[in-house]
Parts: C-alpha cells; sequence; structure tokens
C-alpha cells in the first residue's frame, strides 16, 4: 500500500521512455551523461576549408525568461531541460543552472547543451524558442480547426497544472559494478513502463499524439496515456493528448466489451462467489473471453514476451553485481523467476530479507498496487529503486519496541472478533529515490511511503517490508509552494505551528506504513471474506488507506504519552497532516470514470469528522494568515486527540467487522456531499491549486 503524498504536487516521476510513437530511450549511461553519441561529421567542403582564427563572440546572456517560466514553457515545447536555481542571483539561466533529465527526448545527455565553452548551438537554439514563446508566440499553429485549438489550449492547461521538479542521483563514485547494476535495472524499468502502458491499455493511442504537437506528446509521457487528469482539465471533454480520444474506462486487463458494462467488477466478483479458485480476480490474471464467459489467463501467459525480456534484464542486473550485495543479488533472481511463473511469494521472501544493515540500495520490481485499474484488483507493474538513506535507523530503534504494544492498541480498537495478531513486520527503511516506473510513476502526486507486499505470506503473516521516500518535495520551490498554499487556508495562530522541517511529515510516513501492518488489513477475513469481498474493490483501498492514515494520526500522541516525542513535535505533525490532507482534497474524489481517489476520500472522512466533532472549525470571517483571503481553518487542540480516537475506534471497527453499511455513511456523510460541506471542499481546491504541483522528474550521473 502507498502513502501517497500531497497532491500540491505532481509526479511526472520517472523520465523514462514515453510510448510508441514518442520514442524509444536510449541506455542510461547515455541518457544521463555517460558514453556520449557520435558528434555529427563536418561536411568534407568544410573540413577543407582554410582556418581562419576568430575572435571569441561574447556570452548571449540568457536573461530574457524568468526561471520559473523557463521550466514551464520547455516542458510545452518538449525540450527536456531544466533551470535548477539561479545561484548567483543574476536573473539569468547559467551553464551551470542547466539539467537535462530522462524521458521527454531520446538519448537526452547535458553534454548536447553545455559544452566546455559553454551553452551549444543546441542549448541556445532551444532557449530562443523558449523566450519565443514566452514572448507572446502563440502556442498552436495557424489554419487548424478550432475544435483542434481547443483541444491544444486544453493540453496546455493541463501541463500548466504541473511544475517540473528534478530528483538527481549522484553515483560518478560508485564501483563499476555498482554502475552497470543500475543501467541494467533503467532498462528493465523501461521494460516495466511499455508493460504497463499495455496493462492500461493505453499501448495503442501513443501513435495517435499529433506529429509536430510537442505538448500533446509530453502530456502523453507525463500522465502515462491520452486522458487530462488534472483536477482543472480531467472533465474538460477537449482536454486529450489525441484528437477524438475513446470515453470511457480503458484498461488492458479485461475484455473490451465487458468495459462498457457498468457493474462488471461486482459481475465479476458473483461468478466467483463459493469457489475455491479465484483466478478471476486473482491480483496476477488478465480476464479474457467475454462478460458470459469469462477466463484468466496467467500474467506470465498474456504478457508473455514482455515479462521474459524483463526476466532476462534482471539477469543481467544480477550478474552485474557479482559478488557483492548479497542479499539484493538473491532478490533480483527471485523477481526474474517470478516474472515467468508468477509466484511471487519466494521473490516477496527475498524482499522482506532485505534492509538499511544489508544492502545500500532499495529495489521492488513487481506488480503490487491495484489502486489504478477499474476493479481495484489486479496488480500493477511497478519499480522503485534508489539507494538507502541511513536516517531511518533512528526511528526503527524507537518503533521497533513498541510494535505488539501498537498492535494490541488498534486490536482493541477493532473489538471482537478481530484478535491482535502476532506482527513482525519491519519498520520503515528511508530511501531516496533515483528512478520510478510504471505503475510508481503518476500523473500527480509522489508516493512518500509504501507498505509491501499486498498478498501472499508475507503480507498475511505481518513480515512485510515498508519504505518511506525521503527526497521528495524538499527542494526550495516545493517548501516555498506548500508554505504559500498553507498559508491562504490557515487562521493565523494555527499557521504558527506550521512547520516546513520535513521530520513531522516524515514522522507521519512512518507511522502511516507501519499501520498498513497492524490491525484488519487487506487480507484479514471476517465472515470467510477479505476486504476486497466484504466491501468492493474501490471502498475496500479506501477503508485501508484510512485505517492507516488515521492510525497515523493517533499514534502521533500515543508517541507522546510514551515519551518518544514531545508534545510540541506532534503539534507540528498533525498541522503537517491537514495540509496533507487539504492537498487531496483538492483533486476531487473521483475520476472522470467516477473511480474514486481513495487518499482524497479518505482526507474528506477525516476532515469532515474532525470538523464535526470541534477539532477543526472554518471560520468564514476570519482572514487567513497571507492576510489576504477571506475564511480559514482553526485547529482546536484540546479537541483533536479525542476526536481522532474516536475516528480509529469507528475505521478499526468498520474493517474489523466487516460492516459496509457503516463504510458506505463515512462516504455518504463526508465524500459525496452538497451545500455547506461541498462549499468547504471548493474552497480548499480553488486555493491550493493556485499553485502548480510537483512533477517529478529523474536524473542519474554517472561521470
Amino acid at each position: 500500500m502507498n502513502h501517497a503524498a500531497r497532491p500540491s504536487s505532481t509526479t511526472s516521476r520517472l523520465v523514462l521512455g514515453a510510448l510508441g510513437a514518442l520514442g524509444s530511450l536510449a541506455s542510461l549511461a547515455v541518457a544521463c551523461g555517460g558514453a556520449p553519441a557520435e558528434p555529427p561529421q563536418a561536411p568534407e567542403a568544410a573540413a577543407s576549408a582554410p582556418s581562419v582564427p576568430k575572435k571569441p563572440a561574447k556570452e548571449a546572456k540568457f536573461d530574457k525568461v524568468p526561471r520559473m517560466d523557463f521550466n514551464r514553457i520547455a516542458v510545452e515545447l518538449d525540450v527536456p531541460v531544466f533551470w535548477t536555481e539561479d545561484k548567483n542571483k543574476n536573473g539569468a539561466l547559467d551553464a551551470d543552472e542547466l539539467a537535462v533529465y530522462w524521458g521527454l527526448e531520446t538519448g537526452a545527455s547535458l553534454g548536447e547543451y553545455v559544452g566546455a565553452q559553454g551553452f551549444t548551438d543546441k542549448a541556445k537554439a532551444a532557449y530562443e524558442r523558449i523566450a519565443k514563446r514566452h514572448g507572446g508566440a502563440s502556442p498552436t499553429p495557424t489554419g487548424i480547426e478550432e475544435r483542434e485549438a481547443a483541444r491544444r489550449l486544453a493540453v496546455l492547461k493541463e501541463l500548466a497544472q504541473g511544475r517540473i521538479t528534478l530528483v538527481t542521483t549522484d553515483l560518478s563514485k560508485a564501483p563499476d559494478s555498482d554502475k552497470k547494476f543500475v543501467a541494467a535495472i533503467t532498462k528493465a524499468a523501461e521494460m516495466i513502463e511499455l508493460l504497463y502502458a499495455k496493462q492500461q491499455g493505453t499501448t495503442e493511442l501513443a501513435s495517435k499524439v499529433p506529429s509536430g504537437d510537442l505538448a500533446s506528446k509530453a502530456l502523453f509521457f507525463r500522465n502515462q496515456g491520452a486522458r487530462c487528469v488534472a483536477p482543472k482539465t480531467q472533465d474538460d471533454p477537449n482536454c486529450s493528448a489525441v484528437p477524438d480520444a475513446p470515453k470511457g474506462k480503458l484498461s488492458g486487463l479485461y475484455p473490451k466489451t465487458m468495459l462498457t458494462e457498468a457493474n462488471f467488477c461486482e459481475e465479476l466478483s458473483k461468478k466467483e462467489a463459493g469457489k475455491k479458485d479465484k483466478a478471476l480476480m486473482d491480483p496476477f490474471t488478465v480476464v479474457g473471453g467475454d462478460a458470459k464467459a469469462p477466463t484468466a489467463v496467467p500474467y506470465h501467459e498474456a504478457f508473455k514476451d514482455d515479462v521474459t525480456a524483463i526476466s532476462n534484464q534482471l539477469k543481467a542486473a544480477a550478474d552485474a553485481l557479482g559478488s557483492t550485495e548479497p542479499a539484493l543479488k538473491a532478490y533480483v533472481l527471485a523477481a526474474s523467476q517470478a516474472f515467468l511463473d508468477d509466484k511471487w511469494w519466494p521473490a516477496d521472501e527475498a524482499w522482506a530479507k532485505m534492509d538499511a544493515k544489508n544492502s545500500k540500495y532499495y529495489l521492488r520490481i513487481a506488480p503490487d498496487e491495484v489502486y489504478s485499474e477499474p476493479c481495484s484488483t489486479k496488480a500493477l507493474y511497478h519499480v522503485s529503486f534508489g539507494l538507502i538513506n541511513q536516517g531511518s535507523l533512528k526511528w526503527q530503534s524507537k518503533l521497533d519496541p513498541l510494535k505488539a504494544e501498537m498492535e494490541k492498541t488498534l486490536a482493541a480498537m477493532a473489538g471482537a472478533p478481530y484478535k491482535a495478531r502476532d506482527v513482525s513486520f519491519k519498520l520503515p527503511d528511508f530511501v531516496d529515490i533515483a528512478i520510478n516506473a510504471g505503475d510508481s510513476r503518476n500523473p500527480s502526486g509522489a508516493t512518500i511511503g509504501q507498505s509491501l507486499p499486498n498478498f501472499g505470506p508475507v503480507a498475511n503473516e505481518g513480515r512485510g517490508r515498508t519504505v518511506a521516500m525521503t527526497n521528495f518535495y524538499t527542494d526550495p520551490d516545493s517548501i516555498a509552494a506548500l508554505r504559500e498554499t498553507t498559508e491562504s487556508l490557515l487562521c493565523k495562530d494555527t499557521m504558527a505551528k506550521y512547520s516546513s522541517d520535513q521530520e513531522p511529515q516524515l514522522m507521519s510516513t512512518v507511522l502511516h506504513e507501519a499501520a498498513h501492518n497492524l490491525g484488519p488489513a487487506h487480507q484479514y477475513k471476517v465472515n470467510g471474506k477479505i476486504d476486497r469481498e466484504a466491501f468492493g474493490g474501490p471502498l475496500a483501498s479506501t477503508l485501508e488507506e484510512l485505517k492507516a492514515q488515521t492510525a497515523a494520526l493517533f499514534l502521533t500522541d500515543w508517541l507522546v504519552t510514551k515519551k518518544e516525542i514531545t508534545p510540541e513535535e506532534a503539534v507540528k505533525a498533525h498541522i503537517r497532516d491537514l495540509t496533507w490532507a487539504f492537498g487531496h482534497i483538492s483533486r476531487g474524489m473521483y475520476d472522470e470514470n467516477k473511480h474514486p481517489k481513495n487518499y482524497s476520500q479518505l482526507a474528506a472522512i477525516q476532515l469532515g469528522w474532525l470538523m464535526q466533532n470541534g477539532a477543526i472549525s472554518w471560520n468564514a470571517g476570519e482572514t487567513a494568515a497571507n492576510g489576504k483571503d477571506k475564511g480559514c481553518f482553526q485547529v482546536a487542540l484540546d479537541k483533536y486527540q479525542p476526536a481522532v480516537k474516536s475516528l480509529m475506534v469507528e475505521v478499526a471497527q468498520i474493517k474489523g467487522k466487516g460492516d459496509k453499511a457503516r463504510a458506505d455513511k463515512l462516504i455518504k456523510n463526508y465524500v459525496d456531499v452538497t451545500g455547506e460541506k461541498k462549499a468547504v471542499h471548493d474552497v480548499i481546491a480553488e486555493r491550493m491549486l493556485r499553485a502548480p504541483k510537483a512533477s517529478f522528474v529523474y536524473s542519474v550521473k554517472f561521470d
């Protein structure tokens, strides 16, 4: 399970290759500044011309476009460059301030844009294109029909809701074996991107992006498909990376005819009711046949060529490690086999044995999460790769002795029939992410915590592994954007308790991910049914995330009673958690196909419950902390803890008893709202969406 970051950011996280007509990627070494491409050969006539010394021209000053506009327009023009910061505060782009990221342009490298003498001709040409657009040049070509012009303008509006945010990883001092390993994993990640597109049913659409429509090409890459998904454009019928995009559900995991049926997920579940064989709804199968006679096809058969290629690439990655990193190598080889037979449990066992003490790397490559598919049942392929951050050891030593007590506390809240389990899960390792691919790369938001696996013995027996991603939202632009939007929503007294420090949000992420392993989780059975059978897949996912995040709120104050953190630290965490909720509420409760947005819904439930119980109030007549906006939220700390505890009891009992009626009531009361409650959601959305959301891109430095 994931702990998604506040969507004041968008996650165009991995800069891996776009699909089909959008081009394939070169190797990581080329893309990230390794072995350069062969330089263009000069024409023979030029080669034979006499050499005439010339006085070097003075380098032009790149000061026509402000940094934020430069980065925004570069995306619209499909140029993979990023102005990192204005280091010398001169208002101009300098050569040492430019970065090139991976994905929008095949084989792009910094050497193509910056040379020994400064900016190259390619960089200068790109800058002039960006400056021309900034100066008022039309973003749409002349002569196109009105409908197509409207589509392209909507695409620009979609892209503008994202803010490119660079994540860099320096492996220049790593051993050669490590560099070869990372290059092999990166190639596997490219393959995962293509396989994920097949799962999502978007592969065929890539070739339909109009030639020369650079903004639509960039959108297709960012969104991993043609649809617009940002809050202001997801319901705009004009917004799509391709003209005449198909409407309705898209998926490569079910027959196309089945996708048009309103309740096909429920019908599939009914066909398996009472059967021991649950193959149709198994997380690792594709549904074939038709609605009358559906069949289950294992992933390794449905995607045979793809998974075979990925398996071979993982073997190459394991070979690159040699005798180093034995725990990591064991996992990579086990995963390689699992791609061929879908027997993921041995790979999970090998993965669970890894930790911050026996490997410097973090890698998960598998089908795991189910949120982004129509029935919230089928596991989607992804890659998350990064370096272990040793800062996790502090939290592990703090919380590890308390795991059993935390389980007993939540079990008591859930009540019968749930009983406390022996839990042996690992507390989160901290990871600095270098690459995300497939289902780990979303159009908006970044996963800042994850607890896996979701299925099988390791999950069922509480032996899973959790991680917290520590290098997202730490850049100055993200910090400033969050403070600005928070000041527009919180009252002055509450804003005074806000902190930009990473630690409060990090603690919340640790507790959220730990809580996925506590209390009734996905595989817990009541009345013979696991949660997706009792609640349906989408609602089950919302409830599990609601349980985890509410537990994070509750356990924060619980840790104060254990003297593990101070009351002041708890308050900072509560305020940051509130801003996290604001971010998700701003995205809306459902996608364009009325599929629930799990984090948005849990955030709405939490806010609504806390407001109903007096812990949070909307002061319509008071000016917000920014001194501009009328109306703001005030937190009553004396009422906060009891309100959170009551919600924790409610959620634990709903899951522990399989009580769908109570779950539906939460959705009705706090998600599907109208009137004043809806007005509160609208205010949050309007203010949070003033700032573009971070769209993460990646660069790995080898030399």
